[in-house]
């Protein structure tokens, strides 16, 4: 099975690092890219902490302790598991990966790992929330700088570790 895997990663990443996108997908993936950084999550922080509301502590608590843990997990994971990130040449993406390491997703774990407990204290910013997190996976691989599996699991490990401290601080 996971040979299998592997064999499709390869062949998608072959593909996609061949293709150009119009200008506005690249945009779209370098932006959604370096707000995966932190950028992004920090500022939300910030605007949560003032105008957040009375939950906004626990709202906040609770993101910051998952976003934690995942940052934790996936360092650690990466160094145990050890799979090399791409070595294609990307056509049009010159971004430096981080780490060398690839598995999981460290951006995708975090971005899910955030939206996801944020998005059930504050349902109304949900689907952008989970746009974000949903931007940022995508560029991991648009970007070439993760396999299909990198961040399907990155997401579902962020997404459980999210929901999970959320029932926690419910």
């Amino acid at each position: 099975m996971l040979s299998y895997i592997t064999t499709r990663d390869q062949s998608l990443m072959r593909r996609l690092n061949g293709w150009r996108p119009p200008r506005w997908v690249r945009v779209w993936m370098v932006l959604a890219s370096r707000v995966g950084d932190g950028w992004l999550w920090y500022a939300l922080g910030i605007l949560l902490m003032m105008f957040g509301g009375p939950h906004r502590f626990v709202a906040v608590g609770a993101a910051t302790l998952s976003a934690a843990i995942s940052v934790g997990l996936f360092l650690r994971l990466k160094r145990v598991i050890g799979r090399k990130r791409p070595v294609a040449p990307h056509c049009w993406a010159k971004l430096l990966p981080p780490d060398q390491f690839s598995f999981p997703s460290g951006h995708s774990m975090t971005a899910f790992s955030v939206a996801v407990p944020l998005g059930l204290f504050y349902p109304p910013l949900q689907l952008g929330l989970l746009f974000c997190a949903l931007s940022i996976a995508l560029s991991r691989i648009l970007l070439g700088l993760h396999f299909l599996s990198d961040v399907i699991v990155g997401s579902a490990f962020g997404a459980i570790l999210g929901y999970t401290v959320y029932t926690l601080f419910q």
